[in-house]
């Protein structure tokens, strides 16, 4: 695993439209697996995160390596539950930036529990969280859009 210089940023509206570009790649589409219904609506995608960026409830952060911007990641509140979601652009995949990322992020959100939940067979994606200290509790499913199916997923907690 590689050190990479990465700074983590409050994200702002701007960046919504490079996020937007990450979730068009089909292969990193089918790996987060519960997407959007028409990933391709730019109109819709930005409406739905515009709202999340000043949310006191949602810490949202924008990945940046120099000035270029590399992914997301956010605590977010769902059912009374503490979440984590990230979104590595994949030409960054399996250099280990991901666990980086999220133990940096770790540091400063102090939610806990947090849970995650993640696709049976995103596996880079399940390393990332075992790597940071989440363990696998148990399994659901659900429709996945990227797939046109119900798929399983996992679910991670992280109690400290």
């Amino acid at each position: 695993m590689s050190d990479f210089n990465f700074t983590l940023t409050k994200t702002v509206i701007d960046d919504l439209h490079t996020f937007f570009i990450f979730q068009l790649d089909p292969k990193a589409n089918h790996m987060a697996a519960f997407t959007a219904k028409d990933p391709n609506d730019k109109s819709a995608y930005i409406e739905k995160y515009s709202k999340f960026v000043n949310d006191p409830t949602i810490n949202m952060k924008t990945i940046k390596i120099g000035d270029e911007i590399i992914g997301s990641i956010a605590k977010f509140v769902m059912a009374n539950e503490a979440g984590i979601t990230y979104w590595i652009d994949r030409k960054y995949w399996g250099k280990g930036i991901g666990t980086q990322v999220l133990r940096t992020f770790l540091k400063t959100e102090p939610a806990r529990p947090l849970f995650a939940y993640v696709a049976f067979d995103n596996f880079g994606s399940q390393k990332v969280l075992e790597n940071c200290g989440f363990v696998k509790i148990g399994q659901d499913s659900g429709f996945a859009n990227a797939r046109n199916e119900v798929i399983d997923e996992y679910i991670y907690k992280l109690t400290d």
